[in-house]
């Protein structure tokens, strides 16, 4: 799978669960484990963010 693969995939898992691209809040806990791991993830591609302005 390529990067650009990987970020697309990100980026639909995080729209199916409504997150936000950018939207994550520092030391604050998420009911799902997968919801934190998403936005960590999108947050080592700041490409990603520059895509949602």
């Amino acid at each position: 799978m390529s990067s650009k693969e990987r970020q697309e995939l990100i980026l639909k898992k995080m729209k199916a669960k409504g997150i936000e691209v950018g939207s994550g809040v520092p030391n604050k806990k998420y009911d799902s484990e997968e919801v934190y791991e998403l936005i960590h993830i999108a947050n080592c591609f700041p490409e990603l963010r520059e895509k949602n302005n």
